[in-house]
């Protein structure tokens, strides 16, 4: 009997080790597939499931009627809470606004508590200037007014159209009866109130606007970097620096006004001293102020500031109107363009149709925010749209 020879290969069922290199660690092996095993009844104690019930008619409707609801009452909660959402834009605009500020302080070696600290005091005593000057100009004009009523009704008494309009209506007669009833009184304290609530509604504003400034330029770093890891990672690299480059527009551009802004209200307060207008430092800061509105803005500085010179006398008015019509050539065509050459890149008529969108949806507040928004859309419609639509 005669042995069989034994194959040197591997046997057809074997399976052949695959030897590690040396030095290498070897990779542990996967977990076998999960078995499936058949579904029968007694894995079910509850019967099968029955079929979906997204095409009943009525789960239709319902979860429809639902999402309508939803949406409805999203959009009464955003109208309910839309001074508050315009308080939070203006805030954060503020605060992209002074960022560049900031972060030229911090870029000279101060630490940056120290330089949002510099930068926001300096944005108060701003307002706290225009407060002091405006208001003993406010009280002196007003008490003027209160000691001249007399004269002024007095003079009213003597003219001939008055005498014969209160001989045949008794026009003197009916208002000393209205004022004597009581119903001048209630009307003049509803008033009153009416006008303590609007200022303390626009001091409330004003406070809430300066906290959100500061809490948004301390914490603005953070919140970027929050909103980067809400983007895809594959998409992170791209986003940022499109946001980081309208983040930088609508910093130049806020800075930029905020400075042509001040160049304005500097230059008023020198002619204004000049000429010898009264109140000329509130008038010079509400021409600053006023010159951050687009388009209107320095129209309505001007023609108070004219109106004022024109009070004082007929030359001074005039010098007035003459000086706003040169300055504000001067501004158009030098001292804008230098400016926000390095910062704002915004066709004209983008810029008027920004403004005029913004201004009749969110009045001074939207004309203001309308063209750095029109900047921003037109960076993303350049780097993101129309390259997309050229590959197509």
């Amino acid at each position: 009997m005669t042995d069989k020879s034994v194959s040197s290969g591997p046997s057809p069922v074997e399976t052949p080790i695959a030897h590690a290199p040396i030095g290498a660690v070897a990779e542990p092996a996967p977990p076998p597939p999960p078995r499936t095993e058949s579904t029968g009844e007694h894995k079910l104690p509850f019967g099968r499931p029955g079929k979906p019930m997204g095409n009943n008619p009525f789960m239709f409707g319902l979860v429809a009627a639902l999402g309508v609801l939803t949406a409805w009452w999203l959009v009464q909660m955003m109208a309910a809470a839309g001074s508050v959402l315009v308080l939070i834009v203006v805030s954060l605009f503020l605060a992209i606004g002074l960022n560049p500020a900031v972060e030229w302080l911090h870029g000279r070696g101060m630490a940056r508590i120290w330089a949002i600290t510099i930068v926001f005091v300096g944005v108060i005593a701003f307002f706290a200037i225009f407060a002091v000057s405006i208001v003993p100009a406010l009280t002196e004009q007003t008490t003027g007014f209160i000691q001249d009523v007399p004269t002024l009704v007095q003079q009213l008494q003597n003219h001939p159209l008055i005498r014969s309009l209160d001989q045949e209506y008794q026009v003197l007669d009916k208002l000393t009866q209205y004022v004597t009833s009581g119903d001048l009184a209630t009307q003049l304290f509803g008033g009153l109130l009416g006008v303590a609530g609007v200022v303390i509604s626009a001091v409330f504003s004003f406070l809430t606007v300066l906290v959100l400034t500061l809490y948004f330029l301390g914490s603005l770093n953070t919140i970027k970097e929050s909103g980067y890891r809400l983007v895809p990672r594959s998409r992170r690299e791209r986003v940022t620096k499109l946001v980081d480059e309208v983040i930088r527009q609508i910093g130049g551009y806020v800075g930029g006004n905020l400075i042509i802004s001040l160049i304005a209200g500097i230059v008023t307060f020198i002619f204004l001293s000049i000429a010898g207008v009264p109140y000329a430092l509130a008038l010079a800061i509400f021409v600053a102020i006023t010159d951050l509105i687009p388009m209107v803005g320095a129209v309505i500085g001007a023609a108070v500031a004219s109106l004022v010179g024109l009070l004082t006398s007929l030359p001074v008015g005039i010098a007035c109107v003459v000086f706003f019509v040169i300055y504000q050539q001067i501004e158009n065509y030098i001292i804008s363009p230098r400016v926000f050459k390095s910062s704002v890149d915004v066709p004209p008529i983008a810029t008027i149709i920004g403004a005029l969108l913004g201004g009749a949806l969110l009045g001074v507040v939207g004309a203001l925010l309308g063209i750095p928004l029109a900047a921003a859309l037109l960076l993303i419609l350049r780097e993101v749209v129309l390259p997309r639509q050229e590959k197509l």
